[in-house]
């Protein structure tokens, strides 16, 4: 049997036995008995019981790096959205599966608590690289980007939620409005180049004309423009 098929197996198995003993009577050599396996092929699989119940935010965080890697400067912002989607697509494709570990962790406290932690992990590499797009080393560049962040991973969760719960027919569709919506509270800010184009500008020229007599003119001409 395959590695996909067993871990399928011994999750559908914890699972099963979450539902008849409950999450705290459960242990690994229940879940591996259920699953028709040995302790051993468990532990290949899974390191703990706990981890039985959550996706693989290991694989999902290397996945988004992966995406947010391939961008550039203007494409910034449309990587952090297919990254996000990305994340959405992970939970719909495991289905039944994702709403049973929901139903679970709004129960039992202590995953509930390893859920939030999770969440503060995504939103630190969204954090890390929109900071380093916008290139300011600045404290109030560094706030927005901690905002940003936040705004991003509450937008997924808001949806991810909603589909959980059974309340959203198209998914995918909210949360690339959520995104938007989200990008939307952000003007894009300015690159290092652009930021460095808006310092003072030095004309330099000869002239005849007394220097006291010419700067007025000079100067309605630099506030009114061309």
């Amino acid at each position: 049997m395959s590695k996909p098929a067993v871990r399928i197996r011994l999750a559908d198995a914890a699972f099963v036995l979450f539902d008849e003993r409950g999450y705290e009577r459960t242990t690994v050599d229940d879940i591996a008995e259920r699953a028709g396996v040995g302790r051993t092929t468990f532990f290949r699989h899974y390191r703990s019981k706990e981890a039985v119940i959550f996706p693989d935010h290991d694989r999902l965080l290397e996945l988004i790096r992966d995406r947010l890697a391939t961008s550039s400067d203007s494409t910034a912002l449309v990587a952090v959205s297919d990254a996000v989607r990305l994340v959405l697509l992970h939970y719909i494709d495991e289905g039944d599966l994702a709403r049973r570990r929901y139903a679970l962790t709004s129960k039992v406290a202590a995953l509930r608590d390893r859920e939030i932690a999770s969440v503060a992990r995504y939103q630190r590499l969204f954090r890390e690289f929109i900071a380093d797009w916008m290139g300011d080393p600045t404290e109030a560049a560094s706030l927005r980007a901690e905002l940003m962040a936040a705004a991003v991973v509450a937008a997924h969760n808001h949806v991810l939620r909603r589909w959980l719960r059974g309340e959203s027919a198209d998914p995918v569709a909210e949360v690339d409005e959520a995104m938007r919506e989200v990008l939307a509270l952000f003007p894009t800010p300015q690159s290092p180049k652009e930021r460095d184009d808006d310092g003072t500008t030095l004309v330099a020229f000869r002239t005849s004309q007394d220097l006291d007599a010419l700067l007025p003119s000079l100067r309605r001409l630099i506030e009114d423009g061309p």
